[in-house]
């Protein structure tokens, strides 16, 4: 374990930190500048693609429209938990330990903890929400998560195991979360689907005598 802040680092992930580092230093700079955009766009294009799974299932029953409603709120409590969990953990950024040269130009200020990478966790947390609503444009995401967990380790202001850690807990939060905002969602769409549909009279019989 190599010694970091007020954690340890496992020495395995302190390396891979190293030898990513050290390539993205050494990478053509056209690889450089698309990593280093991909870090905060795959985060936006993540958005529009869950966006766009939702109003696929806005056509559908009570079930789906609530579904498509409460997409976004996975994401916002995997931040929430990623955030309590980084301020439980208090492990220093790599590129403060390290002493290696990063990509993105000024490593994040002390008590900007690195465990877990919020951008992976909401990239996780997205991917997972958008291919529960639509598996085809879910497939898109998934690796688009990838990327933006990977691209945080290639600038140099994670380590691997903060981006592993964050994706699979945004994808769990997704997992989770989503189903079960959904139900009372989709409860109260049935019951505003009822008021909003008076039931129809029914047509009394007369008996000729």
């Amino acid at each position: 374990m190599a010694a970091n802040g007020s954690v340890d680092v496992p020495e395995i992930s302190a390396e891979w930190y190293r030898d990513v580092v050290d390539a993205a230093a050494s990478s053509p700079e056209p690889v450089q500048w698309f990593v280093g955009h991909a870090t905060e766009g795959v985060i936006l294009l993540l958005g529009a693609l869950l966006v766009l799974a939702a109003l696929t299932r806005w056509s559908g029953g009570p079930h789906d429209r609530a579904l498509a409603l409460v997409a976004p709120l996975p994401a916002i409590l995997a931040y929430v938990g990623s955030e309590w969990f980084k301020t439980v953990v208090d492990q220093d950024r790599p590129c403060r330990t390290v002493g290696r040269a990063i990509i993105a130009g000024t490593c994040p200020p002390p008590g900007d903890w690195s465990f877990p990478s919020n951008h992976a966790t909401i990239a996780g947390a997205l991917a997972v929400t958008t291919l529960l609503l639509s598996r085809r444009l879910g497939l898109v995401a998934l690796p688009l998560a990838a990327l933006g967990a990977f691209s945080r380790v290639f600038v140099g202001v994670h380590y691997p195991h903060d981006v592993i850690a964050g994706v699979l807990f945004g994808a769990l939060v997704a997992v989770v979360a989503a189903p079960l905002l959904a139900r009372p969602a989709a409860e109260a769409l049935r019951r505003r689907g009822d008021r909003a549909d008076p039931p129809v009279p029914k047509l009394a019989s007369r008996t000729r005598q």
